[in-house]
């Protein structure tokens, strides 16, 4: 959106302030407040000088560099305590056995503790079930696959339940994208001065509008199953921002 208003503009307005000016003297005893000719006036002068106002945008691909893989144990037996003590026993294996692949243990977090019955035919009850999820933080994604595996190799109790692949510091990137947005900014706005017939002035606000940083690519447990290698991809990072130029004509 581009705001031109030329020099004429401004003397049309400094006339129009003066004629009214004039009428105020002429009209002695009247109220001096002041009058609608008047306030456009002043309006208009306020727009000057000519402003451009232009929005940028900053786009860029990031590769994540860092798994989260979601993973736990379960067990359905006829007792409560004993699904709850088989759980625990399998859940301190997946442990031990992703601490051995090289996981830190600060990367380890437990995200479930359940115990509850199974009905075969409500409210009769079939037995019980015990599950225990852990999150598995991999900072090597070179070992993603290492990782998934030695979830599998913990026995049939073992569960896998999807992966999410990020970044682990997307502040360099923000800046990256920031620097795009404001150079697609200016590019656009010395266009359009030049469309107008004059010269790009110096930078009045700047307004960051809209910033997507980069989202979590998920992947369910099946497609874990199916490759022979993870893949991290890439992410998209957005960052759009408002900026007011003023114009020289």
């Amino acid at each position: 959106m581009i705001k031109v208003f030329h020099a004429l503009a401004a003397a049309a307005a400094a006339a129009a302030i003066a004629t009214a000016g004039m009428c105020g003297t002429a009209l002695a005893g009247t109220d001096p407040g002041v009058g609608p000719a008047v306030g456009a006036a002043r309006a208009a002068a306020d727009d000057y000088p000519p402003k451009v106002t232009v929005m940028g945008e900053g786009e860029l691909l990031v590769t994540p560099d860092i798994m989260r893989l979601n993973a736990g144990v379960e067990v359905r037996t006829d007792t409560p305590g004993q699904a709850f003590s088989q759980a625990r026993q399998a859940a301190a294996r997946l442990t031990q056995a992703l601490l051995d692949a090289g996981i830190a243990p600060k990367d380890l977090r437990t995200t479930e503790l359940s115990l509850a019955p199974v009905y075969d035919d409500y409210p009769k009850i079939a037995g019980y079930r015990a599950a225990q999820g852990v999150e598995v933080v991999v900072r090597d994604l070179d070992n993603a696959d290492k990782a998934v595996d030695t979830v599998v190799s913990v026995g049939p109790e073992a569960r896998l339940n999807g992966v999410s692949f990020e970044l682990s510091d997307n502040n360099a990137a923000l800046r990256a994208a920031r620097d795009l947005a404001f150079a697609d900014a200016k590019a656009r706005a010395q266009q359009y001065a030049r469309l107008a017939g004059g010269t790009l002035g110096d930078v009045l606000t700047i307004r960051e509008q809209d910033v997507t940083p980069p989202r979590p690519i998920m992947f369910a447990a099946a497609g874990i199953a199916d490759r022979s290698s993870i893949s991290p991809g890439q992410q998209n990072i957005s960052v759009h921002v408002q900026v007011v130029y003023s114009m020289m004509v």
